[in-house]
């Protein structure tokens, strides 16, 4: 039995350390709204989805993440997301006043 390898493969843990799935957490301060979308899923969807469940306009808010912009075709994975991150909802300033 010494001659097997252990049961949990490098690819296994690999999977454990980093699940497909994250669950991100939307808030503009008025509204939570939690979404559980996979690592490569562009982050346009989920923010269609909290505009639409929230009555705004995509061209009317920006969405932050630990103080950067999010831009649509960004993903979990190219901003290094972690399970239980917060996206922030801005309205969008518009003049300089």
């Amino acid at each position: 039995m010494a001659d097997h390898p252990d049961s949990a493969s490098p690819q296994q843990a690999d999977n454990a350390a980093a699940p497909e799935h994250l669950n991100i957490k939307v808030t503009d301060n008025n509204n939570e709204v939690f979404f559980k979308i996979k690592r490569s899923t562009k982050l346009e969807k989920l923010m269609l989805a909290f505009c639409e469940r929230q009555g705004k306009s995509l061209n009317s808010v920006r969405f932050l993440f630990e103080g950067q912009r999010v831009q649509p075709t960004d993903t979990p994975d190219t901003l290094e997301m972690q399970d239980g991150d917060t996206l922030e909802v801005h309205q969008e300033q518009v003049g300089g006043r």
